[in-house]
């Protein structure tokens, strides 16, 4: 039998969660049938859904042997870093990351991930220790996708985690600002609400039927115009899946570079010119409303990301 003592980064989650992430090599199966017969909290028979906090204990009744072998740690990889901080505190980690950078693995890449190479810098700076910690890593309370650049935010404990990625899916606590160029003159603020649905086999989004699709909500505003490219800036209201490149190609402004929705022939153009092969769309900053709990203090904050190199070289040639 083992007795675990649940600490501040592993409380207010289910035990079956919780034991997920300890016995991280265990079967779902198993993990279910230690609950009906083998795992106790605080002396008691728990249940599936029993909500776990600090300072309880969890008793397993399983060979030392096989505790050890399901709950082995995996490696985790250092890689190269090549993401900027823009902020960091003692519960969190803003960074800024680049094009092309996977925010967490997926079946093509697993090791030079944005998360991995957060890993690496927070044992370097000695506020991870993967063997320390049971079922808890550092991890993002949003996501890009790979070809869009810019802030991605870090919990760096599991308080901090679960209250950024509360605050980023509420509207009313933060405004999620974009940059990125659009095909085309435009001129005017849009204000695009187009429900959307996901086609999950083929990893494309389109705009919904009548009664259909998931409510979403962008905001447009140009910058600078030109007759050919237009600098807007962004307000994501909601956070759909590609919800912005969607939006944009509906309302006939299509993101530039965008290979999935965008224009293809000036996309060929804008490779050949400037080398540009994915969208140019980029997070640039997070504008804190009012907050409560430990991340009171970031509100009334703005955290921007600076733009990368690319854009200063479209901006100048905007005509």
């Amino acid at each position: 039998m083992v007795k675990l003592v649940i600490t501040e980064n592993e409380g207010n989650q289910r035990l079956d969660r919780f034991l997920r992430k300890y016995l991280r090599r265990a079967p779902l199966s198993m993990i279910y049938k230690l609950i009906r017969k083998d795992v106790k909290v605080n002396g008691k028979r728990g249940k599936e859904d029993t909500l776990l906090n600090a300072g309880d204990e969890v008793s397993i009744y399983i060979p030392g042997d096989k505790l050890e072998e399901l709950t082995a740690q995996e490696t985790k990889h250092k890689s190269r870093r090549n993401f900027g901080v823009v902020y960091e505190d003692e519960n969190l980690l803003f960074v800024n990351k680049p094009s092309g950078l996977l925010t967490h693995g997926d079946a093509r890449e697993k090791k030079n991930t944005l998360i991995n190479q957060v890993y690496g810098y927070l044992q370097d700076r000695g506020e991870y220790h993967p063997a320390a910690e049971r079922v808890f890593a550092p991890a993002a309370a949003n996501r890009l996708d790979r070809n869009t650049s810019g802030l991605v935010v870090i919990g760096k404990n599991s308080q901090a985690l679960r209250e950024m990625t509360a605050i980023i899916s509420e509207k009313s606590q933060v405004k999620k600002i974009y940059r990125t160029f659009v095909c085309g003159c435009l001129q005017e603020n849009l204000t695009i609400d187009y429900s959307l649905v996901k086609d999950e086999e083929k990893n494309l989004v389109k705009v919904a039927g009548k009664d259909e699709g998931k409510a979403s909500l962008t905001r447009i505003r140009p910058v600078i115009t030109g007759k050919r490219l237009t600098l807007a800036e962004i307000e994501l209201v909601t956070g759909r899946t590609h919800q912005i490149r969607v939006h944009l190609a509906k309302a006939g402004f299509p993101v530039a570079g965008d290979a999935k929705y965008g224009n293809r022939n000036v996309n060929a153009s804008l490779k050949k010119e400037f080398g540009i092969s994915s969208q140019v769309l980029h997070a640039e900053r997070l504008e804190f409303g009012s907050v409560e709990g430990l991340l009171s203090y970031l509100g009334g904050m703005t955290i921007e990301a600076p733009e990368p190199e690319i854009f200063e070289r479209l901006t100048e040639v905007i005509d």
